[in-house]
């Protein structure tokens, strides 16, 4: 059920509406059947699991609100990797959402969950759904006239202890794409089928040894090879970006906290330092490890982050770092559902790298999924002694393999 809103809510509404109509984006091929691999940040088990440190017991019926659908690969996924969910989907572009319906209606998407709609309406306009467990919104508050606006409209949708994900630019990384989009704006070549032509015809003309032809060859070619793709990137008439000090004043809203970013691995000074200077790095606050890591980088191109609705003084949930061995041997456990690979012990990781597992700890998962629901680690069924069950539980837990399940 679509519902156009009545005057455009927020300024940029009608011309992005309208680009998007153009270029329905993102351009990711249509096909039948699920959609290939995962991505665990769109699987709300996994991002509950790595936030929170352990999921609530089964069944989790989870509320999933896709802000700003595009044409529908987040909630492809967002079905797919949640089944038995309740999905909404929105997107201000009728051209996206036409992509979105065909899209999931290929990869049976609505078969995967209770409840799936696709709706034409602003994320603003979402006053009166009940609150959502959690609400994915990827590249699509930076759109907005005023992001600040969106992101107010969006953390009274979340329950308490719901989260949020965002993705959106960073300066640093996009030096080159604002100079490129600065001289195609200078020339006039506009946001339609001129421009396209004419923003590929810059990357031809330049001369092979031109900063912006180079950076643009060496790492976006293939990811604006479709057409929306590329005007997404060079030709959006609307767009904001934010350096890190920005990004956390514009995250600073009541009933709301930073609860990590989802590309951890980013942000670890240990890919970029060794020797003494990691040992300097790593006795900074994690807030200078960050900023420096955005000094040392300039290649980081957009944060990517979870928000978790609470109060300021809640205290956050213990993380099973800190459980004491009696508390982890007592604690239930499911397998997560982002492996390829499984079962083996040839894997591949939630983020979708080599992991290998060994025949012990393989053992141990295949006694939890046979066990039932909510065994304790300490009473499965296998040949492992507390010591040995511990640390196998704690290296799964580690790699990402192991879900812990909160009592």
């Amino acid at each position: 059920m679509d519902h156009p809103p009545e005057a455009p809510l927020d300024a940029a509404t009608p011309v992005v509406s309208a680009f998007y109509d153009r270029f329905p984006y993102p351009g990711d091929p249509l096909q039948d059947g699920p959609p290939p691999g995962y991505n665990w940040r769109w699987c709300v088990d996994s991002v509950v699991a790595a936030v929170d440190g352990a999921l609530p017991p089964a069944p989790r019926p989870w509320r999933i609100l896709d802000a700003g659908c595009g044409t529908g690969v987040s909630t492809d996924y967002l079905c797919h990797l949640n089944p038995g969910a309740a999905v909404l989907a929105v997107d201000i572009s009728a051209g996206a959402l036409a992509v979105a319906r065909e899209r999931t209606a290929r990869s049976g998407a609505a078969a995967q969950v209770a409840e799936l709609r696709l709706e034409q309406r602003s994320l603003l306009d979402l006053a009166g759904e009940d609150p959502f467990d959690y609400i994915n919104s990827v590249g699509v508050l930076h759109h907005l006239d005023q992001p600040e606006q969106g992101l107010r409209a969006l953390v009274p949708l979340l329950r308490p202890g719901g989260l949020l994900h965002l993705f959106l630019y960073a300066d640093g990384g996009r030096w080159e794409i604002h100079r490129t989009q600065r001289a195609l704006a200078l020339m006039g070549v506009g946001t339609g089928p001129a421009g396209l032509r004419l923003g590929r015809e810059l990357f031809t003309t330049l001369p092979e040894t031109n900063r912006l032809r180079r950076h643009h060859e060496q790492r976006w070619a293939l990811d604006t090879a479709a057409d929306a793709n590329f005007a997404d990137m060079y030709l959006h008439p609307q767009e904001t970006s934010y350096d890190l000090e920005r990004l956390f004043r514009f995250v600073d809203q009541p009933g709301v906290c930073f609860a990590g970013f989802s590309n951890p691995e980013v942000w670890d000074p240990a890919r970029l330092l060794q020797g003494e200077l990691l040992e300097r790095a790593q006795a900074l606050p994690s807030a200078q490890q960050w900023a420096l890591v955005e000094s040392l980088d300039p290649d980081i191109s957009h944060f990517e982050f979870f928000l978790r609705r609470q109060d300021r003084d809640q205290a956050p949930a213990p993380s099973p770092d800190s459980w004491s061995d009696e508390q982890l041997l007592a604690a239930g456990g499911e397998c997560n559902r982002c492996l390829w690979g499984w079962p083996s012990t040839a894997l591949l990781g939630p983020d979708l790298r080599p992991l290998t597992i060994t025949e012990p700890e393989l053992a141990l998962m295949a006694a939890l999924e046979a066990a039932p629901a909510g065994t304790s680690i300490g009473a499965l069924p296998v040949a492992q002694g507390p010591e040995e069950r511990l640390a196998l539980a704690r290296r799964l837990l580690a790699e990402r393999v192991l879900l812990l399940l909160r009592a």
